[in-house]
Formats: C-alpha cells, structure tokens, sequence
C-alpha cells in the first residue's frame, strides 16, 4: 500500500536487488562489491549499461528502470 502510493519515487534498484536475493546475490551477480551495489541504490542507478542489461535481465525489470534518462 505504502510503495503504490509513491510510485514515482520508487527505487527500482532496490527492487532489482531485492528480487535478485538481496545485495549479496546480486554483487555476485554482477561481479561487483557489494558497496557498488549500495552505491548504485542510492543514486537510484546502474551507471553500466551491460550491469544494467544482466540486473534487468535477472530482476524482470527494464533497463529503462534500473538506468533512467534524466
């Protein structure tokens, strides 16, 4: 309930991460610290395109969402 109510601020990262296992799973994953992958939740994006391509392709997200346009 509380997350629809802010949909446009969402942290897509942090859902990726979530649906992937978690910061570990997804460093991991990745093949990435487990610091980058704080780092990209809080910048709300996965500065690597290819990063961005594997994480979607794990989460079932897009790579729109894991790496907005601004």
């Amino acid at each position: 309930m509380f997350i629809a109510d802010l949909e446009g601020f969402r942290n897509h990262i942090m859902v990726a991460v979530d649906r992937i296992g978690g910061p570990t799973k997804a460093a991991h994953a990745a093949q990435v610290s487990n610091a980058t992958i704080h780092s990209w939740v809080k910048q709300k994006r996965v500065p690597n395109i290819d990063k961005a391509k594997l994480l979607a392709s794990l989460s079932g997200l897009t790579v729109q969402q894991l790496r907005p346009t601004r």
